[in-house]
């Protein structure tokens, strides 16, 4: 499982956050790996078997991935057209988000300076 950097808050304490949501973590294991099991995403993530269980299945209500059984186990396909949820970027679409994420890193720009 990967560790997320923290940042000191003002009392002094370490503060976890990210940029994206766990529902977003999720989204993006299983684009990498669309046959990965839940168990091995929720490990990626950082999360529970059953909140990873939870969270697919709010993406599959909500039109971003379909699930298939292959078998014994659960093959996904996203819905790179699902848009947003929040009013602020409803007018994009998650396939952007996961094009961002599976583009080559640019490298660190202060590199070349």
């Amino acid at each position: 499982m990967a560790t997320m950097a923290t940042t000191p808050g003002e009392d002094g304490s370490r503060r976890n956050w990210t940029f994206l949501t766990n529902h977003g973590h999720v989204l993006l294991a299983i684009a990498r790996n669309p046959t990965a099991r839940l168990r091995d995403v929720a490990d990626e993530v950082g999360v529970t078997e059953h909140a990873a269980q939870a969270i697919v299945a709010d993406l599959e209500a909500g039109g971003y991935l379909r699930r298939t059984r292959v078998g014994r186990r659960n093959e996904y396909t996203i819905n790179p057209k699902g848009r947003f949820r929040h009013p602020a970027e409803a007018d994009q679409q998650v396939g952007a988000l996961l094009a961002l994420f599976a583009a080559e890193p640019a490298g660190d720009v202060t590199a070349d300076r």
